[in-house]
């Protein structure tokens, strides 16, 4: 944890300090040495919230992008009791939870069920082959897989697990792929600077959108976030709806359509039409 209460005050940690969990209120000790981010680890081997795992310095620097006051909030769902701490919740109730390590897909799914309005930040360097799996398909030319659609910056994918960890492919919020890392890696492609989030799919395709740091963080800032994905969602459904009817259409044009052949030479007008044009031949 990057921060405990001392006194009144939410304080981050500093040697030979002691506080208390937020989220459960037991003694913790600051950990201020040299191999790992400093941070607050609780004096019992059992932490209070089993989906907390240890920060990487990616994880805080982007957990830094926010206020102070945003971050590590202890939630409590009153029905059950259960209870747990984000990683951020924006003054516009947005959850934002940032992941390095592995989750297996039943925990990611009851975070989504837990924080509802949520998108997660994934840090796409944790496998060397995420991020050249990416660039692979990203860059293709010609027989590409990613189309671009009508608004700019948005992209259909048909084949999603090409691009992105499978793990990730069927959640039910917006998913942030960051494949900067620390900042150090080699980008000959010039793909990393910006984050790539991955839609919850709602119709025949998956669709991505690339989009800058700074306007993330912007819109997940100012509230605009989450308005802004429900009304991308609802035009992807129209657009299906759209395409759905136009293929249906087709399909009947098609199926209503005989065409008569002799010799390979295609003879329309029915059997009748058959018969004169062979009777010519």
């Amino acid at each position: 944890m990057q921060f405990a209460i001392l006194g009144n005050n939410r304080i981050e940690a500093q040697p030979r300090l002691n506080g208390l969990c937020s989220c459960c209120s037991k003694p913790v000790i600051a950990r201020c040495g040299t191999r790992k981010i400093w941070h607050w680890a609780h004096k019992s081997k059992t932490d209070c919230d089993n989906w907390w795992e240890p920060e990487t310095e990616w994880h805080r620097t982007w957990k830094n992008n926010y206020a102070a006051d945003w971050q590590e909030i202890s939630l409590l769902n009153e029905t059950t009791g259960e209870k747990h701490i984000a990683d951020v919740r924006t003054v516009h109730n947005l959850i934002l939870e940032f992941q390095h390590s592995n989750i297996h897909h039943h925990e990611r799914t009851l975070r989504e069920q837990f924080y509802k309005n949520m998108v997660w930040v994934v840090d796409g360097t944790r496998l060397k082959r995420d991020y050249p799996r990416f660039v692979k398909e990203w860059k293709k030319d010609g027989i590409s897989e990613v189309h671009q659609t009508e608004k700019s910056g948005i992209f259909k994918i048909w084949f999603p697990e090409y691009c992105f960890p499978e793990a990730w492919l069927k959640s039910s919020v917006p998913i942030i792929f960051d494949f900067r890392g620390d900042g150090l890696l080699e980008d000959s492609a010039g793909l990393r600077n910006n984050l790539y989030c991955l839609f919850p799919q709602v119709g025949m395709h998956a669709r991505v959108a690339e989009l800058s740091r700074k306007a993330f963080i912007k819109a997940t800032t100012n509230g605009e976030w989450s308005l802004r994905i429900q009304e991308f969602i609802n035009d992807f459904r129209k657009q299906d709806e759209i395409e759905l009817r136009k293929q249906k259409q087709t399909m009947f044009r098609t199926s209503n359509k005989v065409v008569y052949t002799w010799r390979g030479i295609p003879l329309i007008g029915g059997s009748k039409e058959f018969k004169k044009r062979r009777r010519k031949l």
